[in-house]
């Protein structure tokens, strides 16, 4: 039996297991909050983006802000993935973890010199450059370094994504890319500079996207610029069509990989473009339905209009309800049969009304029992705060029958001890 939306993750005798471990043995080995990984979910989310046309060339570069676990990170560089960062901290990450710098591409709008200067030194495949005036500072800083700088820029497409306008990446309002009617001259200003190399189109145009024809749509864009920019003699190696495929949190459906992938390469072979290595940047898609967030109730509040099931997480460990609105499964580690289920809102200790992992849930609960907040692999942890004064949670990636702690509990002596006080 399993749950909503998480597979890896099931009831067995009405006690909920990550893999084949029950979470009440987490919970007593590690504590509460608790992140739990599956590693069979990461893997089984890779291999449904392995699903390209034979001999069809596809990197998949990880969108690491959703979860940029060490453990994790090296899960995905051993099955072969790239990285899409968008900081010099996230870099480091990376390299840490053992991944390969030829395969990462480097996003974001505010990229730093010092940034910048250890990219390059690293050796990334490419930056993905979103304005002009960052363009003109990659190619400062490289010709400092007497060294070529692989640009590909992020264009805007103005495509709607039917998203949340928080993750809506690809309209004009939006502050990502280069305006796709301003792309052109950006390119021939490149081809000015020589310590720049061209190497491909970017485009990113949001995140939770269950629909294709966003990215159709998109694809449609592109294409029209590159064969522009073959007319003037500029061409690429790479399209970029960015990440944020959907993953189910409650009754959405999923856009399958694989169908994505034969759409892209029927338009590029319908367009003569067969020749361009296609890059993809998922993120939540591959790691979303992995986690979950382990909880206990320490208390059950009753009032006139509300009743509130307050547990030991809080807002500082899952941002994403209060941020977005956003919905996250909530299941009971141990279903009662003997326990009427009431009505709750699930809450957590921190000092803000903002402070809720879910509303309105039918739940049967006693104080002391454990509860699953789901779909919690992406945007959980690394969005977490110590807000409050609160340590960060632990993290631990389950490999069938085997735990392994691949983030300790943070302590509260940990939380001051770069701080001072003043005479």
């Amino acid at each position: 039996m399993t749950t909503t939306v998480a597979p890896h993750f099931q009831f067995k005798d009405n006690l909920l297991h990550a893999e084949g471990i029950p979470l009440t043995q987490l919970a007593q080995d590690y504590g509460t909050p608790l992140y739990v990984y599956s590693r069979q979910a990461l893997r089984d989310a890779w291999d449904a983006y392995q699903q390209a046309p034979a001999g069809r060339s596809v990197l998949i570069c990880y969108g690491m802000k959703a979860n940029s676990s060490l453990a994790v990170l090296q899960e995905f560089h051993r099955l072969g993935s790239g990285f899409d960062i968008v900081s010099g901290g996230e870099l480091a990450r990376v390299l840490a973890a053992g991944g390969d710098a030829g395969k990462i591409v480097f996003s974001g709008v505010g990229k730093q010199g010092w940034e910048i200067r250890d990219a390059l030194e690293a050796g990334v495949k490419c930056f993905n450059v979103e304005s002009e005036a960052e363009l003109e500072r990659i190619a400062t800083i490289a010709t400092q370094m007497k060294t070529t700088a692989p640009v590909s820029l992020r264009v805007n497409p103005d495509v709607d994504a039917q998203t949340h306008p928080y993750i809506s990446t690809g309209l004009k309002e939006n502050k990502f890319g280069i305006d796709i009617n301003d792309a052109m001259a950006v390119y021939e200003r490149a081809t000015q500079l020589p310590s720049l190399r061209i190497v491909g189109v970017d485009c990113h145009i949001g995140s939770q996207i269950t629909e294709i024809d966003p990215y159709l749509d998109a694809l449609d864009k592109l294409i029209l610029l590159i064969k522009a920019l073959e007319k003037q003699g500029i061409t690429l190696q790479h399209l970029d069509l960015g990440g944020g495929i959907g993953i189910r949190y409650t009754n959405e459906t999923p856009l399958a990989p694989a169908l994505l992938l034969e759409r892209i390469f029927a338009a590029l072979d319908k367009n003569g473009l067969d020749h361009l290595e296609l890059v993809l940047e998922p993120g939540r898609s591959l790691t979303g339905n992995a986690g979950i967030l382990l909880t206990t109730v320490e208390y059950l509040k009753h009032n006139e209009f509300k009743n509130f099931a307050i547990v030991d997480a809080a807002m500082n460990d899952l941002i994403r309800p209060t941020l977005y609105d956003a919905w996250h499964d909530v299941e009971p580690v141990t279903r009662r049969a003997d326990l009427p289920a009431q009505r709750y809102d699930v809450v957590g200790p921190i000092c803000e009304s903002g402070d809720w992992l879910a509303r309105d849930r039918d739940l049967a609960l006693q104080p002391g029992d454990l509860v699953a907040i789901m779909s919690a692999g992406a945007y959980a942890f690394t969005m977490s705060s110590q807000y409050n004064t609160r340590p960060r949670a632990a993290e631990v990636m389950v490999d069938g029958t085997v735990s392994h702690l691949i983030r300790r509990r943070e302590t509260i002596q940990e939380l001051f001890q770069n701080e001072q006080t003043i005479p």
